[in-house]
């Protein structure tokens, strides 16, 4: 979102929607259409609220700063600029969006910085593996978001299991893996079972997993509904068999996937 005003009024008019379907999480980023996605996020967020159908403490604004923004100073001021794009006091999860070249001592001290100020409620970080997570302070990182999806499982061989054992929520980026699991043949069968679309039992699978909390990407009013109605389908052992056998766990370390 925000890469192109001729869509704004409609991607505004689509998060609108959304807080009135029920979502009460928006996650974005200052590099999501340079700082375009977090003014359309503001602005409906500024609308919703304005109109009476949303509680501000009812929702969940996540963001994300650019590593070359993440030293101590620039994490704060970075922060300073999301907070005027999205209209707002607070955000509650603030993350650094990859692992770059400042070190992370000096991005958590940023972290800290805009905590005690008020300016976010936690901090957290994406795109990180078992090793990075292992380089912060304990109990200090509120979440990870990674990218997951019935594709992309690589990191069930070790990070989810660390994460679970560490209490750390795992947000799963791109869980319909950009789109290409809607088409996909392995999820028809148990797709027909449910009466979904093979969109809806993926998106199923990746919040059926403990720990772990989905952000589908949605604009189109359909989309919206039937990721929402997805939260409703529970998977049996044989649907999960299946989409084992159609989508095999890894057996070994492999690298962690980005998009």
């Amino acid at each position: 979102m925000g890469e192109d005003s001729a869509r704004r009024a409609a991607e505004v008019a689509a998060l609108r929607e959304a807080f009135e379907i029920g979502y009460r999480l928006v996650d974005t980023a200052e590099m999501y259409g340079e700082g375009g996605a977090e003014e359309v996020v503001g602005e409906a967020i500024a609308g919703a609220l304005g109109a009476g159908g949303l509680r501000r403490e009812d929702l969940v604004v996540v963001s994300k700063v650019y590593p070359h923004n993440a030293s101590a100073s620039g994490v704060v001021e970075a922060c300073e600029r999301s907070l005027k794009r999205l209209r707002l006091d607070q955000i509650d999860l603030y993350l650094l969006h990859w692992r770059g070249n400042v070190p992370l001592a000096d991005t958590v001290a940023g972290f800290e910085t805009l905590r005690a100020r008020g300016l976010i409620r936690r901090w957290g970080v994406s795109n990180f593996d078992v090793d990075d997570l292992r380089e912060l302070p304990a109990g200090a990182c509120a979440a990870n978001q990674v990218y997951y999806s019935l594709s992309a499982r690589g990191l069930e061989f070790d990070l989810l299991p660390y994460q679970r054992e560490q209490r750390l929520p795992l947000m799963a980026y791109s869980p319909l893996d950009v789109g290409a699991l809607a088409q996909h043949r392995g999820l028809r069968t148990v797709a027909g079972r449910h009466a979904a679309t093979p969109a809806q039992v993926a998106l199923a699978w990746v919040l059926h997993r403990p720990g772990v909390i989905a952000i589908p990407k949605a604009v189109q009013s359909r989309h919206l509904k039937l990721n929402w109605a997805a939260a409703k389908i529970r998977l049996t052992p044989d649907d999960l068999a299946d989409l084992d056998r159609a989508f095999p766990p890894p057996r070994r370390k492999v690298a962690l996937a980005m998009l």
